[in-house]
């Protein structure tokens, strides 16, 4: 028996990195999943985005554990397209109860010389994909009257400030405000709403040479092992970077049974990071 038994959940940004990891995770635990991930390449970003084989990946592991799942291709800036697949996941599974907005991308760039579409589109995609998510689940879930939760990824960078980021920390500093908002509007239907904030985890988005000379600016060509050495220095426990799944079994606290009066909250998952 799982302890998400009977229980459907929705995540963002599923081919692959944590959004994967949440979705195979719960359905370990008993879930069926919808999942979605814009499986293409934006322009700005400067790393290799999530495929349809990453997506198909995440249907196989799923399906390999016996339960259902329904994916589409998606990109959570077009609130339609999001509707539609959520309508259709849940038309054949039959609920929602958790919506894991995990989708985002990072571009890091100087305040004063990124372009605007730099900055507008982390702002899409980071924060207002945010709300489009939610607008588009959550309503499944206020139907249901179970109650049920809402998990949003942010991120350190919200609260801890670091050059090159102005368009991701603001995008992710907005998320807790968005965050506490809706906790007070769904707290009488008993659905929680909380914010997640890893330190760096060892995903595509951070294991690039965007990333690598955005942590080694000294060095002309940095890498992994340069990224790393300056990761260290930033966090109190000795590692360099987390593992998709120490964000995943934070989610699950929250998610779960365990954090059913948790609602409102920042859950820092940063090994330190802001000591």
């Amino acid at each position: 028996m799982g302890q998400f038994d009977g229980q459907v959940v929705f995540v963002t940004g599923a081919a692959r990195g944590q959004g994967r990891s949440h979705a195979v995770r719960l359905a370990e635990e008993g879930a069926d999943v919808i999942a979605v991930d814009v499986c293409r390449q934006l322009e700005t970003v400067p790393y290799a985005m999530a495929t349809p084989d990453d997506l198909a990946e995440t249907e196989r592991q799923v399906k390999a554990l016996g339960r259902r799942i329904v994916t589409r291709e998606v990109d959570v800036r077009d609130l339609a397209a999001l509707k539609d697949a959520v309508d259709a996941g849940v038309a054949e599974l039959g609920r929602l109860d958790i919506v894991i907005a995990n989708a985002g991308i990072s571009v890091p760039a100087p305040t004063l010389e990124m372009s605007e579409e730099t900055w507008s589109t982390i702002i899409d995609v980071n924060l207002t994909g945010v709300w489009k998510t939610v607008t588009a689940a959550v309503p499944h879930i206020v139907a249901g009257g179970r109650g049920g939760s809402v998990v949003i990824t942010s991120s350190l960078a919200a609260l801890k400030a670091n050059a090159n980021t102005a368009h991701y920390s603001a995008a992710k500093a907005g998320l807790v405000g968005f965050m506490r908002v809706l906790a007070v509007e769904l707290a009488p239907q008993k659905i929680r709403v909380n914010t997640i904030h890893p330190t760096t985890v060892a995903t595509d988005m951070i294991l690039n040479d965007a990333t690598y000379e955005l942590f080694r600016p000294d060095l002309e060509k940095a890498t992994r092992a340069d990224f790393e050495e300056a990761a260290l220095t930033l966090n109190a426990l000795p590692v360099p970077a987390l593992e998709s799944s120490d964000i995943t079994n934070a989610v699950l606290y929250l998610v779960g049974e365990s954090g059913r009066y948790v609602t409102g909250t920042t859950h820092v998952v940063d090994a330190g990071g802001q000591l």
